[in-house]
């Protein structure tokens, strides 16, 4: 079955000096965080960005996927903690988002440090975060075997 999750935004003003907020509209585990132009491609002070909500959906996502991956592989107690580092910038075409770099820690039964990789990747290709944005976004994941 489908599953929908909807947030809102508003925004008020021009793009260099006007601002908004964003709100999780499903759930309303956050609200009203306020963004801003300043806040997407200078500096973030204490505001949120659409990148770092996006790499957010993504280091979640890849976690859930890749204790996913060493469960079917038959590795047991597994645990990660991701990074991911959304990377934008002003190009020819405008501004856009060009990496998201995933770092990942974590254990496992019967883990070497190549499967550890190799399931990494595998997570990797499979998250549906990083399917979303494949072949618009550079992807990339280094794991360590904790």
């Amino acid at each position: 079955m489908a599953q929908i999750r909807k947030a809102t935004a508003t925004w008020n003003g021009d793009l260099p000096t006007g601002s908004g907020t964003v709100t999780a509209a499903t759930t309303g585990i956050f609200k009203s965080l306020p963004i801003n132009w300043n806040a997407r491609t200078e500096n973030p002070g204490a505001l949120t960005s659409p990148e770092e909500l996006l790499a957010t959906a993504h280091a979640a996502c890849f976690s859930m996927a890749f204790c996913n991956v060493m469960a079917k592989a038959g590795i047991t107690g597994q645990s990660v903690e991701t990074t991911v580092t959304m990377t934008a910038d002003k190009t020819d075409a405008g501004w856009r988002v060009l990496k998201s770099d995933i770092e990942v820690t974590g254990r496992g039964t019967g883990l070497d440090a190549a499967k550890f990789q190799e399931l990494a990747d595998q997570a990797k290709d499979g998250c549906p975060i990083s399917v979303a944005i494949k072949g618009n976004v550079q992807l990339s994941v280094k794991a360590t075997l904790a």
